[in-house]
């Protein structure tokens, strides 16, 4: 199998040698337009699947199979890889769905990881697909796809979570509204950052200046750009693992940074009085509890 077939599983592409020393002018076009198709083929993919890993042996498996049970298959499965020192590459070798395009190389965290996806995306559509995290079913890709193939800007939904174990001990705390616009995020990212699927050319950069929370910046920033959200339903597209993850880790960190980009986005005093909102509600549910 040579490097096209094996790393990119979209096209099967062999090498044979040629019986004369010149190429002719026929197998000269005959190349080029075989070069054409390729490339037209790259690009007309719907999905760009989006898994970041680093040292990920040990929660990457359930994340490939999920990928690897969609019903819907136009799609590539980048795995921006951070140089692992684990099994990581051996299982997403052993998973070996078809479309998989493996980098592994040393990045400068997260988002940088995710910038170099960007860059090396051909799907119309972006998904971000922590290691640990899965589809829900599946459906999952289908039911995005319908939105997607009807001209969506941003295709959303809604997220379970999950423990180690992969049993759904709940919904996100933040549910997905039924419309969405950029003003929405004024309460916080009402949208998992797995369930929300942009188009590519509205795509920009992470923000590195954000150690925690780019990806609340960038889906601002994507959604001013939106005309048309769309709605999946009510059934969970994605399984969030509930334990650990970057944010999660560094919860009071992220929260800083989220206040700072609320007040850069919705202005200052609006971000404090609905922060004093949000600390009364927090309170109530705690004396409530008790």
């Amino acid at each position: 199998m040579d490097h096209c077939t094996q790393h990119l599983g979209i096209l099967e592409v062999r090498t044979q040698k040629l019986t004369t020393q010149k190429l002719t002018t026929q197998n000269s076009l005959c190349i080029v337009h075989y070069a054409l198709c390729i490339i037209k083929k790259l690009k007309s993919m719907l999905f760009s699947i989006i898994t970041v890993t680093y040292n990920a042996a040990g929660v990457i498996a359930p994340t490939l199979k999920s990928v690897s049970e969609q019903s819907f298959t136009d799609f590539e499965h980048l795995i921006i890889d951070g140089a692992s020192t684990d099994n990581t590459l051996h299982l997403v070798e052993k998973a070996a769905i078809p479309g998989t395009t493996v980098w592994s190389e040393p990045d400068k965290g997260l988002y940088d990881a995710m910038n170099k996806a960007i860059d090396r995306a051909q799907g119309a559509y972006l998904i971000f697909l922590n290691a640990g995290d899965a589809f829900a079913t599946p459906e999952s890709l289908a039911r995005i796809a319908v939105k997607a193939q009807e001209g969506a800007d941003v295709v959303y939904g809604q997220t379970q979570l999950v423990d180690s174990k992969r049993q759904v001990v709940g919904m996100r705390h933040l549910t997905a509204p039924k419309r969405l616009d950029w003003k929405s995020f004024k309460d916080g990212m009402l949208v998992c950052h797995q369930a929300f699927v942009p188009r590519r050319e509205l795509c920009p950069h992470y923000d590195l200046n954000y150690r925690f929370s780019a990806d609340y910046d960038w889906c601002i920033k994507v959604l001013r750009k939106s005309s048309q959200c769309s709605y999946v339903g009510d059934e969970p597209i994605i399984s969030f693992l509930s334990d650990g993850g970057l944010t999660t880790q560094n919860h009071k960190r992220s929260l800083k940074e989220r206040y700072h980009i609320m007040c850069h986005y919705y202005g200052t005093v609006p971000t404090m009085f609905r922060h004093l909102k949000f600390a009364v509600r927090h309170l109530v549910g705690k004396i409530a509890k008790h």
